[in-house]
């Protein structure tokens, strides 16, 4: 799957390397999360070097979903989805609840851009992918759970790790309920 000239790759043992690059050269993301925040044991592991051996224990045991983009050979940004009980861990969750009617087939947490390729593509081509993904696992329902951006004020420093309300909207999911004053659930049925 490709866009703007990006490749993606599923992360596995053999895409792990491109993975722990990336994440290392980004201050293990948010002082060392390595993607683990949306799993259910979250950052249990009590350190950077315990979420790293967690995710990569996760990878070897093919329990994670996760989606790597590329710019040539560099892994530039990832996508990270799932089962509800794989993303069991999500933004907002007391609030989500409230208004739950029926959990989703496929979550997406969340998304990351290497500070050097923000603003050129890579979290479409992220969540792109991960559609395609979907659709050749079966498909169902997916939810995201994007920030709002439009009539909202600048945020300086800020990072939207769920990704923006409108990336999603361009990809044809529909805002289901708010669940907090930026953040929405929104979803979208992909047919496999």
């Amino acid at each position: 799957m490709a866009e703007r000239g990006y490749t993606t790759r599923l992360l596995t043992e053999d895409t792990w390397p491109d993975f722990a690059r990336l994440v290392e050269a980004n201050n293990g993301v948010w002082g060392g999360c390595w993607c683990m925040g949306f799993h259910p044991e979250g950052f249990s592991a009590g350190s950077a070097e315990g979420n790293r051996e967690a995710k990569l224990a996760r990878v070897r045991e093919e329990t994670v979903h996760q989606l790597l983009v590329y710019d040539g050979d560099e892994a530039v940004g990832w996508c990270q989805f799932g089962s509800p009980d794989e993303i069991a861990t999500i933004k907002n969750a007391t609030a989500y609840a409230r208004e739950l009617t029926d959990l989703p087939d496929w979550r997406i947490g969340c998304i990351f851009t290497d500070r050097r390729h923000r603003g050129q593509g890579v979290a479409r081509a992220a969540v792109t992918g991960v559609l395609a993904e979907i659709v050749a696992a079966g498909g169902g329902v997916v939810e995201a759970y994007p920030e709002q951006v439009d009539d909202r004020p600048p945020q300086r420093g800020a990072y939207l790790h769920t990704g923006p309300e409108t990336l999603y909207a361009d990809l044809g999911f529909e805002r289901d309920r708010r669940i907090a004053k930026w953040r929405w659930v929104m979803r979208r049925q992909v047919t496999g």
